[in-house]
């Protein structure tokens, strides 16, 4: 079993020195994607005028938003202390990835929006690694300290191990006895953004379709991994 660590390279790549450049660049990136540009065209825009790495440029990215989304996202965003007995939708592999690589010592950013996220390397295949039972603990105890309704968690169909996973999450529900149950869908951002319940993700393109939504990890992080690696490059 691996681990969603940090990389070698990463205690360089957000040393304190390059905070401050990473959050100018994120400014930067936040300005173009207000004024319509492409989001691939100005990431490498403003990544080649900082020289930043490709590490660097995915946690800019992940932390810009253009003023509008910022805005819209804002208004839909919900507090998680007062979401007791409402249902919930969870992105599942979203939530899991960013807190097992929080929970690896891996570093974490908390964008624009406010919202915590990872730059792990998955791209669809996603494997148990050192801290997923415990992420998955962790996102237990939120939801029962949360005091939420029905739950119900998404997970991508074409991401390898997706259904390991939901029997993993199926087990975890059944021994804590949660009222909650895990798809496996195709289109988890789609069946998120048509549906009814207070969505759980940090994800931009789910953020910027779904309806009201709130960070779970955010709200798990100070219980859990109060000494997180969490960058602030808004």
């Amino acid at each position: 079993m691996g681990r969603r660590g940090a990389d070698p390279e990463d205690a360089a790549l957000f040393a304190e020195d390059r905070v401050a450049t990473l959050r100018t660049a994120t400014a930067e990136l936040s300005w173009l994607l207000s004024r319509g540009y492409a989001e691939a065209s100005a990431t490498e825009l403003v990544g080649n005028r900082h020289a930043l790495r490709r590490r660097q440029r995915d946690a800019v990215r992940r932390s810009a938003a253009a003023d509008d989304a910022l805005a819209d996202r804002a208004a839909r965003r919900r507090d998680p202390h007062a979401i007791a007995g409402e249902p919930i939708a969870i992105d599942g592999f979203n939530c899991l990835i960013t807190l097992e690589a929080a929970l690896a010592g891996a570093p974490i950013f908390r964008g624009r929006d406010g919202a915590v996220r990872d730059i792990a390397s998955v791209h669809g295949n996603w494997r148990a690694v050192d801290t997923t039972e415990r992420a998955l603990a962790c996102l237990a105890d939120a939801l029962v300290r949360l005091n939420v309704g029905p739950t119900r968690w998404y997970l991508d169909r074409p991401v390898s191990r997706s259904a390991e996973l939901a029997r993993t999450i199926d087990r975890l529900g059944a021994a804590r006895s949660l009222q909650w149950q895990t798809e496996v869908v195709f289109d988890p951002d789609g069946a998120l953004a048509i549906g009814t319940e207070l969505v759980a993700t940090a994800d931009a393109g789910v953020l910027d379709r779904c309806g009201p939504w709130f960070d779970l990890v955010s709200h798990v992080l100070p219980f859990d991994v109060p000494d997180a690696w969490c960058l602030q490059l808004a």
